[in-house]
């Protein structure tokens, strides 16, 4: 089969196409034709620094869509040729790939394989930091980090259904504020001048969540744009940045709290809550009530200018690779 491995740390030159034996399932897991690849910012993470790779050489890829080659021993529930949706731990930029069964999900009526592909990480990651970890109350107001994104392009829609008072995004140019606002954004700042912007859209008082993936400085300048009793979710460290220290002197005076949530922690620790939350958040896409924009779809084999594209910070919504489809 074809698959895209690394065998050495660096830039997405290292990403190379190779020929490797189909891996079968064993006890537990399920083999999967794949056709299409969400790609991740952990996936560049993995390919530069090593994140989350065990070992070398090492196929990345986090999330997945396709029909269901074979199964192991000890899985109910699934039937070959099925299409489905799946969370891996790697290995996912490959014709094929095998998965823990607990992380397969089947694809929901109506769903094409394409757009299923964005739905394992993007969506529950959404629903989970508004619903299960924010615990947004009707009326609260938002602020969303990296709100162009592949997650930020959902999570302001979920917030919007929970009953989100305003919701604010933060990007990185004007073209990215605009197309936050076509999403429903109430507004998007500029990163630079974020702190000044959220305290003049909500009258000096600050919003309640702030949602950050980046990490770093911008993770302190979100701390200081929360109101009285805010609090702030860390779900990624996009800048590279050493951890922020945070403690008494940050949090008692005004109430603040933070919380932190990892899709890929919960895979790997909880994957019956995973399970829960996923069903939860699916029925959002098959209802119609969220949008899934698929904004940048690449052949496997032109995997590094996916990664090119991402790290330049320019792409807006999710990129997918075609494998089979």
């Amino acid at each position: 089969m074809r698959a895209i491995q690394i065998s050495e740390l660096g830039g997405p030159e290292v990403l190379q196409e190779v020929e490797l034996d189909a891996p079968k399932p064993g006890p537990g897991e399920v083999a999967i034709d794949v056709e299409y690849v969400g790609v991740n910012f952990a996936d560049l993470q993995a390919r530069s620094v090593g994140y989350r790779v065990r070992d070398l050489p090492f196929v990345p890829g986090l999330e997945l869509s396709g029909r269901v080659r074979s199964i192991g021993t000890d899985v109910d529930g699934f039937t070959v040729g099925q299409s489905v949706a799946a969370i891996t731990d790697g290995g996912a930029y490959a014709e094929v790939a095998v998965v823990t069964a607990a992380t397969v999900f089947a694809v929901p009526d109506g769903v094409d394989l394409r757009t299923a592909a964005t739905l394992p990480t993007v969506l529950p990651t959404a629903y989970a930091l508004i619903n299960t970890v924010g615990k947004l109350q009707p009326g609260e107001t938002v602020l969303v980090q990296a709100a162009a994104g592949g997650v930020g392009t959902v999570v302001g829609q979920v917030a919007k259904l929970a009953g989100a008072g305003a919701v604010y995004g933060v990007v990185s140019s004007e073209a990215k504020a605009e197309y936050a606002r076509k999403l429903g954004y109430d507004d998007a700042f500029l990163a630079e001048t974020f702190e000044t912007d959220v305290r003049e859209a909500t009258g000096g008082r600050g919003v309640d969540i702030v949602l950050d993936p980046v990490g770093g400085q911008t993770l302190r300048r979100g701390l200081e744009s929360l109101a009285l009793f805010g609090r702030l979710i860390s779900y990624g460290n996009a800048s590279g940045e050493p951890g922020w220290q945070i403690g008494q002197p940050e949090l008692y005076p005004r109430g603040l709290s933070i919380s932190g949530f990892s899709i890929l922690g919960l895979t790997a620790d909880a994957p019956q809550v995973l399970r829960e939350i996923a069903d939860r958040a699916f029925r959002l896409v098959t209802t119609g009530q969220v949008e899934l924009p698929i904004t940048a779809e690449f052949p496997l084999s032109e995997v590094a200018e996916a990664h090119r594209l991402m790290a330049s910070r320019a792409s807006t919504g999710k990129l997918v690779l075609a494998v089979n489809g």
